[in-house]
């Protein structure tokens, strides 16, 4: 069982051209056409059995159509999604009730595309409620290639966060990233082993050695495979979690047992 536990898909009226966007703006190669049935062909032709789809709000107006078409799509073919939630959303409490009677197994955070600290006040309002009612919390970590003048999300503001919220969101919070795209020696010095999960998205293939250093320090059973899909090619990052040789019962724990117990639900 293989669950790729960070992909993004774009409704199909707007993929080619949100693909073009990203891919000029962020300087990076998309590996397919970025939409829903372009992600589950890459899942049967890459050996990957579940996806996640992790939907980003970049206003408030759009988390009503994101989460309504999360919840029609939600455990289709193998692919879960999470809801979208911006931080300057009206209604808090009712945008995530929505979310979690809807089924869906947590909320997709992007500090850089909401402009907005980590360790804002909104967001830890939003982060205790959602850890309240139960669901999961992912967010980005690290730097953004497509806004590289500030980082919203650094190793000391997850640290403020998990100092804030104490108990709360301990174990309900996933790094993206491995903690922290390109600060993985920040991310070794401050994060690892702290009550997170992380994600290997888009990293694996930036500094091997580091990300084999981070995930053997922060232990297997916190880190969940992901690739960044349509941004990273499936079949290649399965390979290099293969290459790094961890043990079978460490893998399985990254490409499925941790995915389970975050989603919810049995998967094989």
């Amino acid at each position: 069982m293989v669950v790729d536990f960070h992909t993004h898909t774009f409704p199909d009226r707007i993929a080619a051209q949100s693909i073009a966007y990203l891919s000029k703006k962020g300087g990076i190669r998309a590996f397919h056409a970025g939409t829903l049935s372009a992600l589950k062909t890459s899942m049967r032709e890459s050996g990957v059995d579940v996806s996640v789809v992790l939907p980003i709000a970049t206003k408030p107006q759009q988390e009503a159509s994101i989460n309504a078409l999360s919840k029609a799509e939600n455990g289709r073919d193998g692919v879960f999604f999470a809801g979208g939630i911006h931080p300057d959303c009206p209604d808090v409490e009712g945008t995530l009730d929505f979310i979690k009677d809807a089924g869906l197994f947590g909320i997709k955070l992007h500090p850089d595309y909401q402009d907005v600290d980590f360790d804002d006040p909104r967001y830890l309002h939003i982060m205790e409620e959602a850890a309240r009612r139960g669901l999961c919390i992912v967010t980005h970590a690290g730097i953004d290639i497509a806004f590289r003048e500030h980082v919203h999300c650094t190793p000391d503001m997850v640290l403020r966060v998990l100092s804030e919220l104490g108990g709360v969101i301990e174990d309900r919070l996933v790094l993206a990233h491995l903690g922290g795209y390109e600060l993985p020696d920040e991310v070794l010095q401050k994060l690892c082993g702290k009550p997170v999960y992380m994600d290997t998205a888009a990293v694996l293939g930036l500094y091997p050695e580091k990300c084999r250093e981070i995930i053997a320090r922060h232990g297997p059973e916190k880190v969940l495979f992901a690739t960044d899909s349509p941004w990273a090619q499936q079949r290649a990052f399965l390979e290099r979690l293969h290459s790094f040789g961890f043990s079978a019962s460490d893998e399985a724990l990254m490409l499925y047992q941790n995915a389970e117990r975050l989603l919810g639900c049995s998967l094989l």
